[in-house]
């Protein structure tokens, strides 16, 4: 039987729509996003507003300043430098775990979302693609078996989400290629039941991608 899945709520569905926003650059790095033209853009309460606005809060995509409102959270090499080293640590302690535990259907959701994800590439749907990376990261967490890390990266992921798209938009296809090309190796690693090997992909990968980033946010100053 399958598990129940309640929709999502109002507040959640606020909070996905303005986190896309930011995410894909429609409002930009340290702007202040105004409750009253939010609410009249979604045909949706004040209250509906401030409610998503805080739960943006929490996933580090807002500040809210008392008095003064809300604000997309900067994006500048700090934040990028203290996302990638976060993501590093959490990932490479899960991918610990899954390389250990894993079992049949794991590898086969795996690389099923490696094919969905290659095929997204192929048709050049790049929300399509990011959302499952998402996915991807979900499934190998899914040994994790800690409440503190499993709620730290979901809260997380959105701002690895705008990350990535400010990258693509310098690197363009390049950036989706490097990425499956680590989903590739991380996949034999974790069917090879290497840690050590796991653990320096994904180093490497996130030495890269914050790489990527910065290069991406340097050529947009200078633009």
């Amino acid at each position: 039987m399958n598990a129940f899945k309640p929709r999502e709520t109002l507040t959640e569905q606020v909070a996905r729509h303005i986190e896309n926003l930011i995410a894909f650059g429609q409002i930009r790095s340290g702007e202040r996003i105004y409750e009253g033209a939010m609410a009249k853009q979604m045909d949706v309460s004040h209250g509906s507003i401030r409610e998503g606005l805080l739960l943006l809060e929490k996933r580090h995509l807002v500040r809210n300043v008392p008095r003064k409102g809300a604000f997309v959270t900067p994006l500048d090499e700090y934040f990028v430098r203290s996302l990638y080293e976060t993501l590093e640590l959490y990932l490479t302690h899960t991918g610990r775990k899954l390389v250990q535990l894993w079992q049949p259907a794991d590898m086969e959701r795996l690389e099923s979302l490696y094919d969905r994800m290659s095929a997204c590439f192929e048709k050049n749907d790049l929300m399509a693609f990011l959302e499952l990376g998402i996915e991807y990261t979900q499934a190998s967490i899914a040994y994790a078996d800690n409440y503190f890390i499993t709620s730290a990266i979901d809260d997380l992921w959105p701002s690895a989400k705008r990350c990535a798209f400010v990258a693509f938009q310098r690197g363009g296809n390049q950036i989706l290629e490097d990425n499956l090309a680590h989903m590739r190796e991380s996949i034999q690693a974790i069917k090879d039941r290497d840690e050590k090997r796991l653990a320096d992909i994904l180093h490497r990968y996130a030495l890269q991608q914050c790489q990527q980033v910065l290069n991406a946010m340097d050529s947009g100053t200078r633009t």
